[in-house]
């Protein structure tokens, strides 16, 4: 699940891949703004079939929270 959401964010950001790892913080290691952000979470419930809601929205920080997130709620 890692590598699926490591390359989404690698081609929305274009970010090498190489430099995204779990424990990267979006907005201090990657440089995302909260547009990014939400353009990207819009583009992994597409891609997965979930949906963040607000308040666990405010509680993605990593890449490794969306990837936690991802596997818990896909069906």
């Amino acid at each position: 699940m890692f590598e699926k959401v490591q390359s989404m964010i690698s081609e929305l950001m274009g970010i090498d891949k190489s430099k995204i790892k779990p424990e990267c913080n979006f907005i201090d290691d990657l440089k995302a703004d909260s547009l990014d952000i939400v353009q990207m979470l819009i583009a992994m419930e597409n891609e997965f079939g979930i949906e963040f809601d607000d308040a666990e929205m405010q509680n993605i920080k990593t890449v490794g929270d969306v990837v936690k997130f991802i596997e818990k709620h896909k069906g």
